[in-house]
């Protein structure tokens, strides 16, 4: 015990930046993973605290609002899962970067549901990591997109989940609401078939592209007013579609 306090003491007292990029917070019940984390973030000009199981990672969060947390799952007092609801809970904005030797893609869709914004299985490169924590906290401080979005005669809230057209609704399915809501987001960019499938319908093998035709079929009835002649939803002959609001 008391060699584990000199340790973590140690530790601390290593290499602080000189301008600070942020606190991260590290829960890790590992002293020798707990230097290793340490010293990767302080390298990179972020201060570093850490906590040896879940309650004192709680505690820490509550007191030092951090600017992002890196998460291990099996922990003394308080699991891994249970913090990652309860940080999500008490701030949504906070990214929250699991690192653990469990690679079950079960655990990972379970940690994604729980509000994790990313999971970083052990043994793992350093620079990968402190990348996709950079990533996490670089999505976190993107202005939020208005939910509600208008092009035409069109009102899409997206939060809601409903359209009017002419101050009448209409009813999308939620792959077209998906679908749309890429459109909306790429603008006047034109997108292949293949980007549209990866990235709203997330295929990695796709029996066929017809899938998106139909999809954008059914939009441009619902949405334009000409489908047979549509001034939003362009096709783009030999690379692929084109939302111009």
């Amino acid at each position: 015990m008391v060699h584990e306090m000199e340790l973590t003491t140690e530790a601390q007292n290593e290499i602080l930046p000189t301008v600070s990029l942020g606190t991260i917070l590290i829960i890790e019940d590992d002293p020798r993973m707990q230097k290793v984390l340490r010293r990767i973030f302080t390298e990179e000009c972020y201060v570093a605290i850490v906590a040896g199981d879940g309650q004192t990672g709680l505690d820490l969060f509550r007191r030092e609002h951090p600017l992002a947390v890196i998460l291990d799952l099996i922990l003394p007092n308080i699991s891994g899962r249970e913090l990652c609801q309860t940080f999500k809970g008490l701030s949504t904005e906070t990214p929250i970067i699991v690192l653990s030797a469990i690679t079950e893609v079960a655990d990972k869709v379970l940690l994604l549901e729980l509000g994790a914004d990313d999971y970083v299985t052990k043994p793992f490169s350093p620079r990968e990591l402190t990348a996709r924590v950079q990533a996490a906290i670089r999505r976190q401080r993107k202005p939020a997109p208005p939910t509600i979005y208008r092009f035409a005669d069109c009102e899409v809230d997206f939060k809601k989940m409903t359209v009017r057209r002419s101050g009448r609704p209409v009813v999308l399915t939620a792959h077209e609401f998906k679908l749309l809501k890429f459109f909306t987001e790429n603008a006047e960019r034109v997108l292949t078939r293949d980007v549209l499938l990866n990235e709203v319908w997330g295929y990695n093998f796709y029996p066929t592209t017809r899938t998106v035709d139909n999809q954008i079929l059914k939009l441009r009835q619902k949405l334009e007013p000409d489908s047979a002649n549509p001034k939003h939803l362009l096709t783009i002959y030999g690379a692929g579609y084109k939302f111009v609001p």
